[in-house]
């Protein structure tokens, strides 16, 4: 055992030499996902590693298991397999359903794998309608019904969790079921921009002059549909935004159906280039707010029919009127019922709805190092020293950097307005809300800066 922490603390050494310091894995990621690794034994050239919980190993198994391997050559000269366990023994791929990965379906493919996963359809009739995402869901419908004969482009926004990527894979599927041999391409903003990456490079390696940019072009302009995730994620990446905007305008003029999401407006992507937010408007615009109780309700009772669990009317009710402004979160206490009933064999309850509910929100929280890091910036870009921007002090320029400092962290880590007040010694939301809108009016008038606070929110993104 001895041996194998000295090993893992060679391990930890070169990617952070090789990775964080070269910029290759930013410091957040390793702090969140490679120093939680705990060392369990290394057997048959099989590194077992272990982390508190499910949530964790499912995200560094998927992302991060190549990084591990690698790593371990460079030190032990060998190849190493990785096997990750959870502290807390649960599986998550056997208690929930797993939403599909971005895909490319060619005409005429196979694709009902990709529509049904786990007993659960991402289509409209498994999506809950409400006054919240009423019109949203009636726009998506339509451009399912008729691509490119309604609205195009079509951009959907609204905070994180709220159904976005649910109504795109409903596009998809009733377009596939309409006309199954519609070449869709669904994406999001940061896979796009690393193939673009990965082409351009290896053009600069490959001195064949094979032109590796064209296959890229050519793969995404001659979708009929694309549906494209979290787009907010072009900004700040000039060659990707480049490559976008003449995507966008090839499909546009050539009729095909164009959706998009974003966690934002067009209008508060500030240093998006004019003529691109101008491409995002051109369409329908259509907004999905936070559910209302009785959407939440529904929402609740609806994921635990498809678990097949019977969850008291009292109990979602409580959850409901707990978690109000987020469907993922709704559903992930749902699935945290039903592993406390699969593998504690604890009914459905108050008691174990709370401790449900604790478990989800201390997880949906951003890191407070991130926050931290925000503040520390804007005090040393705006020279206002980190204790005044946190105090209740209310001079100009100290206001003036905590609102900066408020509409940052929104901006990077979508935290709510009540939490964010609460950062800053307690402050209700609605003083939240009017520091944001004032900084958005101070980026409308004074260039220097806005070109700071953009320039701090790319410095955080690009992380």
């Amino acid at each position: 055992m001895e041996y194998f922490e000295n090993i893992w603390k060679l391990v930890l050494e070169y990617i952070e030499t090789e990775y964080v310091k070269n910029n290759r894995l930013s410091s957040i990621a390793y702090k969140l996902w490679i120093t939680v690794l705990n060392p369990v034994s290394l057997e048959n050239s099989v590194a077992h590693l272990s982390v508190p919980n499910a949530t964790q190993k499912k995200t560094i198994t998927e992302n991060y298991t190549k990084l591990l391997r690698d790593a371990f050559y460079e030190i032990m000269g060998v190849d190493i397999k990785i096997e990750i366990s959870s502290d807390d023994g649960i599986d998550l791929d056997e208690i929930k359903p797993k939403l599909p990965e971005p895909v490319h379906l060619k005409p005429g493919e196979d694709n009902e794998d990709f529509f049904q996963n786990g007993g659960y359809k991402y289509t409209f009739s498994s999506f809950i309608v409400g006054p919240s995402n009423k019109f949203a869901h009636a726009a998506c419908v339509s451009v399912a019904t008729n691509p490119s004969q309604t609205y195009n482009p079509l951009f959907l926004y609204g905070d994180s969790g709220l159904g976005k990527t649910h109504l795109l894979y409903s596009i998809f599927n009733e377009i596939k079921r309409r006309r199954p041999n519609t070449k869709i391409i669904y994406t999001n903003a940061e896979q796009f921009g690393n193939e673009l990456i990965e082409a351009l490079q290896k053009n600069k390696q490959d001195h064949s002059f094979t032109d590796h940019i064209a296959p890229f072009k050519e793969k995404y302009r001659s979708a009929d549909v694309l549906l494209m995730d979290d787009i907010q994620f072009i900004i700040g990446k000039p060659q990707t935004e480049e490559e976008f905007f003449h995507t966008f305008d090839y499909l546009y003029h050539a009729g095909k159906q164009i959706v998009f999401t974003s966690d934002r407006p067009p209008r508060d992507m500030i240093s998006l280039t004019e003529r691109v937010r101008n491409r995002f408007e051109m369409g329908l615009l259509a907004d999905i707010q936070p559910p209302d109780y009785e959407t939440r309700v529904a929402i609740i009772k609806r994921k635990a029919e498809l678990l097949s669990i019977d969850i008291p009317s009292e109990v979602c009710e409580f959850i409901a009127n707990r978690l109000k402004n987020n469907i993922r979160q709704l559903e992930g206490v749902v699935k945290k019922i039903n592993a406390y009933m699969v593998f504690e064999n604890q009914q459905p309850s108050i008691i174990v709805a709370q401790n449900a509910i604790k478990e989800i929100l201390a997880s949906d929280q951003p890191m407070s190092v991130t926050i931290d890091k925000i503040i520390n910036e804007v005090s040393r870009v705006f020279e206002i020293s980190y204790d005044d921007i946190k105090s209740n002090k209310r001079t100009a320029e100290i206001t003036e950097a905590r609102q900066i400092a408020m509409y940052i962290i929104r901006e990077i880590t979508g935290l709510s307005q009540k939490s964010i007040g609460a950062e800053f010694g307690g402050k209700d939301h609605t003083t939240v809300i009017y520091a944001i809108s004032n900084v958005r009016k101070l980026i409308e008038k004074n260039r220097d800066k806005a070109i700071k606070i953009t320039n701090i929110i790319k410095s955080f993104r690009n992380k």
